[in-house]
């Protein structure tokens, strides 16, 4: 009998111990499950102190598609006495570039003015390769076309050397690379927050729509086909305020996405994922688990 009664007093106070803790460790017990997804890359990091949230891959180099955008609209708002209203012509090269590539393209027409600004969003919501060209060719340096192209490459790099990346290489203005353009999960995260701190780069990549006035070659005004932003997420993911997609054979489907909620900023990034559903549902994963371990 008091062998029995000594047993049932040991289980009562078990359970009164668990029954007392059980408040604390619920809440972080059930953050700390690390989503599955099927991006071969990914990574996540809170945008407040730069902890890193979650690794899949995240140091493996992959080809990165149209998400190499968002160094080519860094390197172009890193330029001294950059002017926003700065009118660049579009010329044919452009237009031949994105046909020959069946490139993603914001349907500039040769001839036209565009601004700079309107460049950033022809670059960053419908994906434009030919804004992307436009940019390196006015940014880039040296008398020839394909002098002052190879400059701002150049300048893309000596950006991701500066931000410390070791894993990131760029052979082109806009993903559609010669072999060697590659970075990984963390570096375009990091090369997506360094971007971040820039007010013109945020107030793009949250934009859904975007209708640009250009000026034609007679002088006249010409209103383009508005331009949709090809991150689902900002339709989709409450909080959410950038960043790119990308996608291609050798990339797959990729997004570098970032959010906002409760005061506390997410950013991260899944790379060659199986769809445009799926890089979605990766994405919000993510953020979701980043949300709850923030709390």
């Amino acid at each position: 009998m008091g062998t029995r009664l000594r047993k049932a007093a040991a289980v009562a106070v078990t359970s009164g111990a668990l029954a007392a803790t059980g408040a604390l460790t619920a809440a972080p017990a059930q953050a700390v499950t690390a989503p599955s997804i099927v991006a071969k890359g990914g990574y996540l990091m809170n945008n407040g102190n730069s902890s890193t949230l979650f690794t899949k891959q995240a140091d493996t180099r992959l080809a990165t598609g149209s998400t190499t955008k968002i160094m080519t609209a860094k390197v172009v708002l890193a330029q001294s006495n950059l002017n926003l209203d700065t009118k660049v012509t579009i010329q044919k090269a452009y237009s031949d570039y994105v046909v020959k590539n069946n490139a993603s393209q914001a349907h500039l027409i040769v001839g036209d003015k565009v601004t700079v600004r309107q460049l950033l969003y022809g670059l960053m919501l419908p994906s434009g390769c030919d804004a992307a060209y436009a940019l390196a060719d006015k940014y880039g340096s040296g008398s020839t076309r394909d002098a002052r192209v190879k400059s701002f490459i150049g300048k893309m790099n000596t950006a991701a050397k500066n931000l410390g990346l070791k894993n990131t290489h760029f052979d082109s203005f806009d993903g559609i690379g010669n072999g060697t353009n590659y970075s990984t999960p963390r570096d375009l995260t990091k090369i997506a927050s360094s971007a971040m701190k820039n007010s013109t780069f945020r107030t793009v990549v949250k934009t859904k729509s975007y209708t640009a006035k250009t000026q034609t070659k007679s002088g006249g005004t010409r209103t383009m086909a508005p331009w949709t932003n090809t991150n689902g997420l900002l339709s989709s993911y409450s909080g959410t305020i950038g960043v790119k997609t990308g996608s291609g054979p050798e990339a797959k489907y990729c997004l570098v996405f970032a959010a906002t909620r409760n005061g506390k900023t997410v950013i991260g990034t899944v790379l060659a994922s199986s769809s445009i559903t799926q890089r979605e549902t990766d994405a919000k994963k993510l953020l979701n688990y980043g949300f709850s371990r923030l709390g």
